[in-house]
Formats: structure tokens, C-alpha cells, sequence
């Protein structure tokens, strides 16, 4: 495959295994249909008036798993300390070899330097919800981001994720080229490229 001129990917869920995550944070293991209840309440709260991603979690483990307050807003604030995939590291180093590669999360600031520090290096850019005020899959974080990186909609914009409720639906229909990463917990979607992982999708793409 030709390379892209920019390369966006979702963070929690392709690159930050939020299951696996979440179960160590808790000290236990939930089962899917949970986890689904709590990814849903998460994506319900985020189509309301925007506050910051940790406050979401928070309210999402006091809500489905009945947690206490200080227990959920602690694993609320350390989200960006859950565990990378395996090829995460490794794949995102190669990517950024090969094109630039900006995160587009929804999540805080501060979530986005935890990442970054586990990778062991930064992404060309880290754009978050926090920054923009709006959350995934609103068309204006889209639009936010083409105005910040400047780079226009179209094929030329590879977006990769593991969820076409947040990700992939809005960027086919933007016009981006997709790319569908079948991880663990992912919510499949029409994409225009299917890979099984980040560094599978870094040893299709051609060297300059």
C-alpha cells in the first residue's frame, strides 16, 4: 500500500488495551458484557455537556460496578498507565518512520503524557478531547483536527481503530482511508483495510 500523509489512530482500545487495564486497576476480571456496560455508559455520558474524561470513568465504575468515589476516580486519573498491546511500541515507531501519526482520543492531557511515556517517545501529535471540548465520534473533533494538523479530508488521512461507533463510521463518511484493527474488544466496522495489529499495518505500507 502506498503511504499515507497522515496517519490519526484511536488510543484507548487499538493502542492502550483498556480491558486488560481496567481488570489489573480493579484487581480482578470483569466479563465482556460488563465491560460493554461500562464502554456504553462512557459513550452515553460523552454526548452530553462536555467534562473531562476522567470524571466519565469515574462515573462509570460507581455506576455499573458500584464503586466507591475515591477508588473510581483514582483509576479514573491512571488511565493512561494501562498496559500498551504488544505491538504497540514497536508498530507506532515504525508508523512514524513512514508518515506522521497523531493520536485522536478521547480522553485528558494527562492521560495523553502517561501514553506517551510508555511508548518512550512522542507521536507527531496528541490531540485529545480535553483540548477540543467535544468527544469522538462528533464530526467537530474531525474538523478540529484537520484545522490543527492541516491536513484536508480525503484518502491521503489514514485513521485506525478498533471501533466503528467511534472511529471508523465518521471517518468513511468524511472520506478517509480506514483501517480496521480486530483487537480483543473491538466493535467491527466497514473499513477500507483490514490489519491484524499496528505493526502489521507498518509492514504494508511502502518506505519512501
Amino acid at each position: 500500500m502506498s503511504r499515507p500523509a497522515l496517519v490519526t489512530l484511536d488510543i484507548f482500545g487499538t493502542a492502550v488495551d483498556w480491558r486488560r487495564g481496567l481488570n489489573e486497576a480493579l484487581g480482578r476480571e470483569i466479563d465482556a458484557a460488563t465491560f460493554d456496560r461500562i464502554v456504553d455508559f462512557q459513550g452515553a455520558e460523552e454526548r452530553r455537556a462536555f467534562r473531562p474524561y476522567r470524571e466519565i470513568v469515574s462515573d462509570s465504575l460507581r455506576t455499573v460496578l458500584g464503586l466507591g468515589r475515591a477508588e473510581a476516580d483514582a483509576i479514573g486519573a491512571g488511565a493512561g498507565r494501562w498496559p500498551l498491546f504488544p505491538d504497540s511500541r514497536e508498530g507506532l515507531r515504525r508508523l512514524l518512520r513512514l508518515a506522521p501519526c497523531a493520536a485522536m482520543t478521547n480522553s485528558d492531557r494527562a492521560h495523553g503524557e502517561d501514553v506517551q511515556a510508555q511508548l518512550g517517545f512522542r507521536l507527531s501529535d496528541w490531540v485529545c478531547a480535553e483540548e477540543i471540548g467535544v468527544y469522538k465520534p462528533a464530526a467537530e473533533f474531525w474538523t478540529a483536527v484537520s484545522k490543527r494538523i492541516g491536513v484536508a479530508f480525503g484518502p491521503a488521512w489514514w485513521h485506525v481503530s478498533a471501533y466503528a461507533d467511534y472511529d471508523l463510521r465518521t471517518a468513511n463518511r468524511l472520506g478517509l482511508t480506514t483501517v480496521y484493527v480486530p483487537r480483543p474488544h473491538a466493535r467491527r466496522g466497514r473499513a477500507t483495510h483490514t490489519c491484524r495489529d499496528l505493526l502489521a499495518l507498518a509492514g504494508t505500507l511502502k518506505p519512501a
